[in-house]
């Protein structure tokens, strides 16, 4: 008789799952972990720590240094290995390995960690990506902004309200030069914290260009720069595209390198744009009424997701995201899979949903997102000239719903809240024309739907 040995996979998981009973039964005031973060193949190095109370920055990074000290001595491992980043906007604090981790060794440090009386909640640092599928076929419309049924339904908005008077946060690759969005960009920030993956030679700094995000000789995406011309391009200048909120100003918050872009820098972006208080960065001066991420990653709406989307909307923020490519549920991916946050699935031209876009319950409304023509930069991998290219995603789908936000607070000259902004969005919404049986939400945005309630509401 053979016995069949158990995969890798099956072994890993066993030794997490020990690991972590383990830090559960010897403390009855144990942490916990959240091992979603894990589920990703890449080895991790950054970590998120919830520590327990409120604590001052001096007292939480002694109190964190110590927590690594003793999670060391009980993995029989030096600490030097571990050491304190930062503490984030939300209280957490940010700790980073001298190495990657595979993950045994990285749920072995969170069980550890979690086992520490001062240690309320662990989680992995999560790289996120752009959610972008792109396409290199050039049009010669916008069919987004057509009268057709699939469309936005946004020119009888603009004769009653273009955007003017709101910010909107392209938290995102960054800014590039370009005429069609040059007069419209206000002062941003790089919140970019590691020098190699931010690609300019250092950290976090008032400069919020995008230097490109080529890896190993890719081109580089300028994603950045196609979501702010989708929200607010400029608009009868007898040249390019035309914005959904042309008169809205963009206030960028690069987050996103090469390679993507870390849970703690964005969320630190996320608080910053809604104008709260992130340690060691001057106050945005232009605090934005919608904040749009075109970005994503694979797991459910962690801690310290929830923790920065939860701030932004006390500040009185509207959070869009784009609900992801992977032509799965929603709620397997975050920061789509958050409370509160508007999450955009991508349509195509027919109205139907994007074969690419995620779907499911937790999707609020769906927007154009495939062959959307925009604002781009002529770099293959450096910054060059200004141009224009179509992509496809619900990267391109979420900018859309996030320029009819910015209509909406222009014609209520910013009274709304983000639940009234959320409310508005689903009961204006279209329905779709095309197939969505999985879940697209409450339909397609309706822009000039959407700016007549808002007026209402405004008035009441």
């Amino acid at each position: 008789m053979t016995m069949k040995l158990p995969s890798k996979k099956t072994v890993l998981s066993l030794v997490i799952s020990s690991l972590l009973a383990a830090a559960c039964s010897a403390s009855a005031v144990a942490g916990d972990v959240d091992t979603s973060g894990l589920e990703q193949p890449e080895p991790q190095q950054q970590f998120i720590v919830h520590l327990r109370g409120g604590r001052s920055l001096q007292h939480s990074e002694s109190t964190m240094r110590a927590a690594l000290d003793r999670a060391g001595s009980r993995l029989h491992v030096g600490t030097g290995d571990m050491r304190v980043l930062r503490q984030m906007a939300a209280g957490p604090m940010v700790v980073r390995a001298e190495r990657a981790l595979d993950r045994a060794e990285a749920g072995a440090w969170m069980a550890a960690l979690a086992r520490d009386p001062d240690v309320d909640h662990v989680q992995v640092d999560r790289i996120l990506q752009p959610a972008l599928d792109p396409n290199d076929t050039r049009l010669n419309e916008q069919w987004g902004f057509s009268n057709s049924n699939a469309s936005l339904n946004v020119r009888q908005a603009w004769d009653k309200a273009t955007g003017a008077g709101q910010v909107v946060a392209i938290i995102d690759t960054g800014r590039t030069r370009h005429p069609e969005l040059d007069a419209n960009t206000l002062p941003g920030y790089d919140f970019i914290s590691s020098p190699s993956m931010a690609g300019d030679g250092n950290g976090r700094d008032d400069n919020p260009d995008d230097v490109g995000d080529s890896q190993w000789g890719s081109p580089s995406s300028w994603h950045g720069t196609h979501v702010a011309g989708t929200v607010a391009a400029a608009t009868n200048n007898g040249q390019g595209v035309a914005g959904t909120a042309f008169d809205a100003k963009l206030v960028h918050v690069r987050v996103l390198g090469k390679g993507g872009g870390y849970t703690s820098d964005i969320a630190d972006g996320m608080v910053w744009a809604a104008g709260g208080t992130v340690n060691g960065v001057p106050r945005n001066a232009n605090p934005a009424k919608v904040l749009n991420l075109s970005l994503g990653g694979q797991g459910a709406c962690d801690r310290a997701w929830q923790a920065a989307v939860d701030a932004a909307i006390r500040n009185g923020a509207t959070v869009v995201v784009a609900a992801g490519n992977s032509n799965a549920d929603v709620s397997r991916f975050t920061p789509a899979s958050c409370r509160g946050v508007v999450a955009v699935a991508a349509t195509t031209s027919r109205g139907a949903r994007a074969s690419f876009s995620n779907y499911g319950a937790g999707i609020t409304l769906a927007a154009p997102g495939e062959g959307i023509l925009s604002t781009l930069n002529t770099g293959t991998t450096t910054p060059e000239g200004p141009g224009y290219a179509v992509y496809n995603g619900t990267s391109m789908a979420a900018p859309h719903v996030a320029g009819v936000v910015a209509l909406m607070q222009s014609a209520a000259d910013g009274k709304l809240t983000p639940d009234q902004v959320v409310g508005i969005l689903k009961t204006t919404a279209r329905p779709l024309p095309g197939a969505c049986s999985q879940g697209c939400g409450a339909g397609i945005a309706n822009a000039k739907g959407a700016v007549d309630s808002a007026l209402e509401a405004a008035t009441r």
